[in-house]
């Protein structure tokens, strides 16, 4: 079975391959063990830019030469968990077990969402579902990894969507046998310019324990980038982690991201991995596709000291944060 990923409208098109041999992961200690993971990211383009998946997909066969990490996505440019409920991104998470009639209804739920001409998602979604109505009889494979990317959906602390809505995928994941993976964004810390000053804990040390929370209420495994972010930015306040002329996060922080989900999937320092650059998938205009928004190279090829430096912050952040998670009462 073929299963179609969502492109971004505009902003790019996101495709990754869905293959290889599925086989459980109950934790992350055997994740190394296993030689085939099949892992599927729903998200925005937090997730698609810079080939996200593909960078974390690189890192983890380069620290375990025996595996094949297979990536695939479910993308809607700046949507959120809620968002992906009502388009039926479910239907992906469930494939294993999914009805012809569950996709059928979730066809005629976004028939009538379509009918909204400010739902610019809807008529996009109605045709993935219906490919994937089509693909029903062919060979059904789980999932051993789905990753719930956040954005701006867990800034309200307990009343955040993303509360409510992590749980509802959460549940199906588990009911696979899958592992569940929280990919917590921090588009509202993110800097542009090197800081001159130490930034404010308060808040993203808040924003963390919460994400702890709910990863320990629903037994998920996070990836804090807020936390790991600020760690980069008290360790190396000359980095910036997005653009100036488009507000995502950038190369360096994408890179940061990559090795911290590796950590987190595997429970094992990134460093003294030797994957040191990141491509954009969006450049400046067609006349300069060799360069990112703010006009620099595409690919940023980090140095032996910022490779060296993105990794240890990212293994240091997330133990950071697990010492903050086991703080917190379940």
């Amino acid at each position: 079975m073929t299963i179609r990923h969502f492109a971004v409208p505009v902003l790019l098109a996101f495709t990754f391959a869905v293959c290889g041999l599925l086989l459980t992961l109950p934790n992350s200690a055997s994740a190394a063990e296993q030689r085939s993971l099949n892992v599927l990211f729903i998200g925005n383009s937090y997730t698609a830019r810079h080939n996200l998946a593909q960078v974390i997909k690189s890192m983890a066969e380069a620290g375990h030469q025996e595996l094949q990490f297979d990536v695939s996505g479910v993308i809607y440019g700046g949507r959120r968990l809620v968002d992906h409920w009502q388009l039926g991104s479910q239907n992906f998470v469930k494939i294993a077990a999914l009805s012809a009639d569950e996709v059928q209804a979730t066809i005629t739920s976004l028939e009538e969402l379509a009918k909204d001409p400010t739902n610019r998602y809807a008529k996009a979604a109605i045709g993935r579902q219906r490919e994937l109505l089509k693909s029903l009889d062919a060979p059904r494979k789980k999932w051993d990894i789905v990753v719930l990317q956040s954005y701006r959906d867990d800034l309200t602390g307990d009343d955040s969507l993303y509360v409510e809505y992590a749980p509802k995928f959460a549940e199906l994941i588990k009911t696979q046998g899958g592992r569940v993976v929280l990919y917590e964004t921090t588009p509202t810390t993110q800097n542009a310019e090197p800081l001159t000053a130490p930034p404010d804990r308060e808040p993203i040390i808040t924003k963390a324990k919460m994400m702890a929370a709910l990863g320990k209420k629903i037994d998920a495994t996070v990836v804090p980038m807020s936390l790991v972010a600020l760690h980069c930015q008290t360790e190396r306040p000359d980095l910036t982690l997005r653009f100036v002329n488009d507000a995502h996060l950038n190369q360096t922080l994408a890179y940061l991201t990559a090795c911290t989900f590796y950590a987190a999937l595997f429970d094992r320092s990134p460093e003294g991995l030797p994957i040191d650059s990141v491509t954009d998938i969006r450049f400046l205009e067609n006349k300069h596709k060799d360069r990112d928004r703010d006009g620099g190279p595409i690919t940023r090829k980090f140095n032996a000291k910022d490779k060296a430096d993105l990794q240890r912050i990212a293994w240091e952040g997330l133990q950071q944060f697990q010492e903050l998670a086991e703080s917190i009462d379940p």
